[in-house]
């Protein structure tokens, strides 16, 4: 895309990012966003093709927002604490951009996530990784990430639902720590470590490994992951 095109494309989200946060979805339009932006409308065709693809850009430019903002929180020696921060910093995103949030996650469509949500997905199991890397992990990456994406959008979209006299920020402060407590087991002394936190513990460090010395095959690399799984239930 040239120049000329990107700042037009960058312009026209600009845009219509104001009139989502200012009127919400439902002003969104090619007719208003084009008006707004003193383009015609057969460029805003040209770029995005149609509203539904004018939304799924403004959904992308969303989890970019979101993501530059997480991207803002440097790890701590305490990685169940900088799950703690990741979580608030989500909430406060969602009640500060209710209109983004929930064309991000109220009405995208199933089975799919923007480019970037997949960006934010993985910072996620980044966060979990290190936590069972410490043997402080309760259930397998999967598992705990699914848990904790379920938790943190429910509680943002009732929090962006509730009427302003009714929203209470004590429901996500006990929310996040109802769900870590529930994930996370105490720091182990190592003699007291259970087999399932080791299990977990090494899995997720053989899993950041590319050391090529490694003396496993990939089958032999698949079966070892299987077995660690079976020995963390």
């Amino acid at each position: 895309m040239d120049d000329a095109k990107t700042r037009t494309r960058r312009q026209i989200l600009e845009v219509a990012a104001g009139i989502l946060e200012r009127e919400g979805a439902q002003a969104v339009s090619t007719r208003s966003v084009a008006t707004a932006a003193g383009i015609r409308a057969a460029s805003l065709y040209q770029l995005f093709g149609d509203k539904d693809g004018l939304l799924a850009a403004l959904a992308i430019h969303a989890f970019d927002l979101y993501l530059a903002e997480k991207n803002t929180l440097t790890p701590s020696g305490d990685p169940v604490d900088d799950m703690r921060r990741g979580w608030d910093i989500h909430v406060d995103f969602g009640l500060r951009h209710p209109a983004f949030y929930l064309l991000m996650f109220g009405t995208d469509r199933p089975g799919r996530r923007p480019p970037a949500g997949e960006v934010a997905h993985g910072l996620l199991l980044k966060f979990l990784d290190r936590i069972a890397d410490a043997g402080r992990l309760r259930v397998p990456v999967a598992m705990a990430a699914g848990l904790c994406q379920a938790a943190v959008v429910g509680v943002t979209l009732s929090l962006i639902g509730a009427p302003d006299g009714e929203r209470d920020p004590e429901v996500s402060v006990r929310m996040r720590n109802t769900l870590i407590d529930s994930l996370i087991t105490d720091p182990p002394a190592v003699v007291d470590a259970t087999v399932a936190s080791r299990a977990l513990a090494l899995d997720a460090a053989l899993a950041a490994t590319d050391d090529p010395t490694l003396p496993l095959r990939p089958t032999e690399a698949a079966l070892l992951h299987d077995w660690l799984q079976q020995l963390a239930r």
